[in-house]
C-alpha cells in the first residue's frame, strides 16, 4: 500500500521549497496537482519529470477513485497551486478517503500564506482564527464577520482582488473602522507588499492604489476589556447603519456584534427610533 504525501509548495518564489519536498516529488510514481501547468513550472525549475494528474475543485470527487487506485500500487504526492494542499485548496476529501482505507497520510510541511502573513503582520500571533476565503455573497460575509466580531483572537482571511474593497467595507461595518489590519499582497513575489494600519485606512489606500494581486488579510482581535456601549452610542450606530440602506434586522445584528448588546435589545431600540421618527 502506498503513502499519500501532502506536499507544501511555494506560494510565489520557486526557491521556497524544502529539500524533503523535492525528494518526495522526484521519487513518487505520481503527483496529483491542483494546477498541472503551475506544477510543471515548479518541477521543470528543479529538474523533476514525475508524471502528473489533475486534481482540482471541479474534478476532485470524480478523480478520487483514480488517486486511491494509484495508492494501491505506489505512493502519490498531492500538491495545490500554492502552499499546503487541503488548506482552502482541494485535499480534504482525498485525505478522509485515504485514512478510511488505511493508507498512510504524511504531511511534508512547506510555505503557507496565512502563516507568512500572520508572522509579518505585527499583530498578536499567540492565538489566531483562520477564516479561509471570505464568502462571496455580502449577506453571508457579514454574517460570518458578525459571528467573530467580539473574538479576542487575531483573524486571518483570504480575499480576491475584485472583492477586496467590498470586503473592507463590510469589515468596517462588522468589526469597526479602527480595528487594526495588515493587508498582505503577493507574498514572496516581486511586488510583495505588506500594508499596516486600520480597516478604514486600508479602504482609502487600496481604493486609490488599486487591488491587483492575491490578498491575505490579518485583522486584530476585539479588545478583551472593551466596554459595552451605552444607549446613546447604540442609537447613533443604528441610525448610521440604517442610513446606508440596511434593514432594521441587519442593522441590529451588526450593531449588536460591535456594541456587546443583545440583538433583540438593539432591535427594540431600532423600533423605538422608527416610531419616534414617524410620530407627528
Amino acid at each position: 500500500m502506498g503513502t499519500l504525501y501532502l506536499v507544501g509548495t511555494p506560494i510565489g518564489n520557486l526557491e521556497d521549497v524544502t529539500l524533503r519536498a523535492l525528494q518526495v516529488l522526484e521519487h513518487v510514481p505520481l503527483i496529483a496537482a491542483e494546477d498541472t501547468r503551475c506544477a510543471r513550472v515548479l518541477l521543470d525549475h528543479h529538474g523533476i519529470a514525475t508524471p502528473l494528474t489533475s486534481y482540482f475543485e471541479g474534478n476532485k470527487l470524480r478523480k478520487l477513485e483514480t488517486v486511491l487506485a494509484a495508492l494501491e500500487t505506489g505512493d502519490v504526492a498531492l500538491i495545490s497551486e500554492a502552499g499546503m494542499p487541503g488548506l482552502s485548496d482541494p485535499g480534504y476529501e482525498l485525505v478522509r478517503a485515504a485514512v478510511a482505507r488505511n493508507y498512510a497520510v504524511v504531511p511534508i510541511p512547506g510555505p503557507s500564506a496565512p502563516i507568512a502573513a500572520l508572522v509579518a503582520s505585527g499583530l498578536p500571533t499567540d492565538r489566531f482564527l483562520y477564516l479561509g476565503f471570505l464568502p462571496r455573497q455580502r449577506s453571508q460575509r457579514l454574517a460570518l464577520l458578525q459571528q467573530v466580531a467580539r473574538f479576542p483572537w487575531t483573524l486571518v482571511a483570504f480575499e480576491t482582488p475584485h472583492r477586496l474593497l467590498d470586503a473592507l467595507h463590510d469589515l468596517a461595518a462588522a468589526l469597526g473602522p479602527q480595528r487594526p489590519l495588515a493587508v498582505c499582497r503577493e507574498l514572496t513575489k516581486h511586488f510583495e507588499e505588506i500594508w499596516r494600519g486600520t480597516i478604514a485606512g486600508a479602504g482609502d489606500y487600496f481604493g486609490q492604489q488599486g487591488t491587483r494581486g492575491e490578498f491575505t488579510l490579518v485583522i486584530g482581535g476585539a479588545e478583551p476589556e472593551a466596554a459595552q456601549w451605552d444607549e446613546e452610542q447604540v442609537r447613533a450606530a443604528l441610525v448610521e447603519q440604517l442610513s446606508h440602506g440596511q434593514s432594521l434586522s441587519q442593522a441590529a445584528r451588526q450593531v449588536a456584534a460591535l456594541s456587546g448588546w443583545q440583538r433583540r435589545a438593539v432591535y427594540e431600540l431600532g423600533l423605538e427610533e422608527r416610531r419616534r421618527r414617524v410620530a407627528p
